[in-house]
């Protein structure tokens, strides 16, 4: 039996996920009356795989996460948008609830509970806890703001949570994690001096410790067992490596004037 689809509209940027896009959309498809893709020319099947599935389709330059994520926003013509993430998959009860939740049409953003499935397995404690506002009315007016890399989604309405989760497969491997920690660290070391922010030797030594301290033993990421050191490390290596790019950038523009 085919399902009635909601006035909801799904928001994705892509680059090259033809790994991760077809099994997002596969879970959300079958209730959403849109598909709204803003892609930066992947050279990999995204594209046709998204069309593939009902998607409209926007091919633009790259304006970083945050621009990018506006984009989608901007072209979702349903009054519901679920933002989504291609590598964030809704489970069926977080699909059931969104058909509750369009339904009761109520003025609320709603936050989802986002879990990570890391090297073969959902972590307990790493990365969690974990809420994400994804879910809002099209008329509270949603728009991405915050720093590079770590874009969030904000709203002119309250906002609620909502039951089921977003499973999320964000590193194939150890490589990919670890490529990706090296690449946002870099981001986030050229968005904190375009806010004046600095490096020092205090901050390059003892962030990155709290940082693994915080993931490993408050938020118990050492339930985790050996992912959640690994998650913790990542931390760790992440906040060394966003405070000493932050340190060299600085430098070279002192430098070159």
């Amino acid at each position: 039996m085919v399902e009635e689809k909601l006035p909801l509209s799904v928001a994705l940027i892509s680059l090259n996920e033809e790994a991760n896009i077809g099994r997002t959309l596969q879970s959300i498809s079958r209730v959403a009356s849109e598909i709204v893709l803003v892609d930066s020319f992947s050279k990999d099947a995204t594209v046709e795989i998204a069309k593939g599935f009902g998607a409209r389709v926007y091919l633009e330059e790259w304006k970083g996460y945050i621009n990018q994520k506006n984009s989608a926003l901007q072209k979702c013509t349903q009054p519901w948008i679920l933002a989504l993430d291609c590598d964030e998959v809704p489970d069926d009860e977080l699909v059931e609830e969104i058909k509750k939740v369009v339904t009761k049409n109520e003025k609320f953003g709603y936050k989802i509970q986002r879990k990570t499935f890391y090297l073969g397995k959902i972590l307990r404690r790493a990365w969690q806890p974990d809420w994400k506002l994804r879910l809002v009315r099209r008329d509270c007016n949603p728009r991405w703001e915050g720093i590079e890399p770590h874009d969030t989604l904000v709203v002119d309405c309250p906002i609620k949570k909502i039951n089921g989760c977003l499973v999320h497969y964000p590193y194939k491997d150890l490589f990919q994690h670890f490529e990706k920690t090296i690449k946002y660290a870099r981001i986030s070391a050229e968005a904190y001096l375009k806010l004046g922010k600095k490096s020092n030797l205090i901050k390059i030594i003892f962030n990155p410790i709290f940082a693994f301290i915080r993931l490993y033993f408050i938020n118990l990421g050492c339930i985790d067992g050996i992912r959640g050191f690994i998650a913790a490390v990542s931390s760790f290596v992440g906040t060394f490596l966003k405070y000493v790019f932050l340190w060299e950038i600085y430098q070279s523009r002192q430098k070159n004037g």
